[in-house]
């Protein structure tokens, strides 16, 4: 399926309000620092997927992020609008279909901003398995996921019925898609990034980025860790 749009569901790494897990043993601005990175990331690598738009669901203060300058300049090269909800499963549902709205039967791969490791090659392929599947599905390591993929992304209503931030998000959200009548296809698994381990062992797949360079001058490098 050619053409496409990469939604990007991201708020403002400010310190206090980003990675508040990661932030209880590594500190506000680290956390921060270490979510810009991975923003930045995560966006570099949706716009130079080939042939897609990329739309970023976008919420927080951008004066008060960390590495502001660099994000407002990336993010001026997206198409981004406020998201919208009262919760994050809500948010997912109606960014989808605000895309659907601006881009009519356009297929959307939405990733969040925790994916650092994430390729334009992996975006390219999750819209590409639309080709013969309704949906499809990235599953995350501590059962929820990184990517959903649809052909049609208004079939995203489904998610506010999902529970989100649990050990069976993914499953649920599956099995959700499945009873909308879909065939859902399986994407890579990845690991999200909530803990300081999280961190050092996604950048480890990712040594040449931004966010490897964050988590060894935010975090530390462990004793025979190769992370640059």
């Amino acid at each position: 399926m050619s053409g496409g749009v990469v939604l990007v569901v991201a708020k403002a790494p400010v310190a206090g309000a980003a990675k508040t897990r990661l932030a209880t043993s590594a500190g506000a601005v680290a956390a921060a620092r270490v979510a810009a990175a991975s923003l930045l990331d995560t966006l570099d690598a949706a716009v130079r997927t080939p042939a897609a738009t990329t739309a970023v669901a976008f919420t927080g203060d951008l004066d008060a992020a960390e590495e502001r300058a660099e994000l407002t300049e990336l993010l001026d090269r997206c198409e981004v609008f406020g998201q919208r909800g009262s919760g994050f499963a809500e948010r997912l549902a109606a960014a989808h279909a605000d895309v659907a709205e601006r881009h009519a039967g356009a297929p959307v791969v939405q990733i969040g901003m925790d994916s650092p490791q994430v390729t334009p090659a992996l975006l390219a392929s999750a819209l590409s398995r639309l080709d013969a599947a309704g949906a499809a599905l990235g599953p995350a390591a501590d059962g929820g996921w990184w990517a959903l993929a649809l052909r049609d992304p208004r079939h995203a209503a489904v998610l506010v019925d999902v529970p989100m931030s649990t050990a069976d998000t993914a499953r649920a959200t599956r099995a959700a898609l499945a009873g909308r009548g879909l065939d859902v296809a399986s994407l890579p698994m990845m690991s999200d990034v909530d803990t300081v381990d999280d961190a050092r062992a996604v950048a480890r797949t990712a040594p040449d980025g931004r966010f490897a360079r964050a988590v060894a001058a935010e975090l530390g490098v462990p004793p025979g860790d190769g992370t640059r």
